[in-house]
């Protein structure tokens, strides 16, 4: 599988939760220059949401 972690020349938000009873982990970078990383149900769900809210499809470029 390839590597689908966010990088400054792949934008975007990742989230892997590989089992049920493993935690999730999570990493995002947007366009604006923020970037991110949780690991975590709890902390993945923020970073998700926060991306939602901020970052990704919440602005646009320019």
């Amino acid at each position: 599988m390839a590597d689908l972690t966010p990088t400054a020349d792949r934008l975007g938000l990742h989230v892997s939760k590989p089992s049920p009873s493993s935690p999730a982990t999570g990493s995002a970078v947007c366009h604006c220059g923020a970037r991110a990383t949780a690991s975590g149900d709890d902390q993945v769900k923020a970073l998700v949401d926060g991306w939602t809210a901020h970052h990704g499809p919440a602005h646009g470029k320019g």
